[in-house]
């Protein structure tokens, strides 16, 4: 998943110009606010047009941004089974249980009514997290670890790093985009998984040592 950059041309505005830059990416409203109004004038024909790919528009007014995810099956034999277009990713351990850590954080965030942007700086992501990382005496080797889980969630698109001030160590802004891969409902069920996540961990960790990339996902 990447971000869309802004693009002026009038060329971008028509339907297949549209459908193009969806199956590249995410399209913001705040990058550009003339192709998000031509993508709700739109939507109607995109999701028309991508139905026959075996895809969805996803289209959230209120945070913003949209995207294409494939057509969760039916489970009717009788309809034929197309290609996946869009490949499912599978999310090592740190990163499933990162994200989900992130998602808990930005709904705390929305819930004290402040601010529209969560920015995290690279310290408390890191203090975030620690405590479900196995231990380790190395300082700077954690850190790289969290850092490389970072790059990854960056590269989804869930993460936008930003332009450090002086003295200051790298920020994030959490994309709210987040919230359409982690729903409500599994948040609601959040401490719960976080349970399943930490046994998961310290066998892992037992079995296999500080180094084990155990794959998981959000869902």
């Amino acid at each position: 998943m990447t971000e869309q950059e802004p693009e002026n041309s009038a060329a971008t505005h028509d339907l297949s110009s549209q459908v193009i830059l969806l199956l590249k990416g995410v399209i913001y409203q705040e990058a550009d606010a003339g192709l998000w109004n031509a993508l709700l004038n739109l939507q109607a024909r995109v999701r028309d047009y991508v139905a026959v790919l075996g895809l969805e528009l996803v289209l959230d007014e209120a945070e913003g941004y949209a995207f294409l995810r494939s057509r969760q099956e039916t489970g009717d034999d009788a309809t034929p089974k197309l290609p996946r277009l869009i490949a499912r990713r599978p999310l090592s351990f740190p990163v499933s249980l990162l994200l989900a850590l992130l998602r808990k954080k930005l709904a705390e965030f929305d819930a004290s009514g402040g601010d529209t942007r969560l920015v995290l700086s690279r310290d408390e992501i890191v203090e975030l997290v620690r405590v479900f990382l196995p231990d380790s005496s190395n300082e700077a080797k954690l850190i790289d670890q969290i850092e490389t889980h970072l790059n990854k969630i960056v590269e989804l698109g869930f993460l936008r790093k930003l332009k450090p001030a002086a003295g200051q160590t790298t920020a994030f802004e959490l994309r709210r985009i987040l919230k359409a891969f982690v729903d409500a409902q599994w948040l609601a069920d959040f401490d719960t998984r976080l349970a399943g996540y930490q046994a998961q961990l310290s066998t892992a960790a037992a079995e296999e040592g500080p180094n084990s990339n155990v794959q998981g996902g959000v869902s």
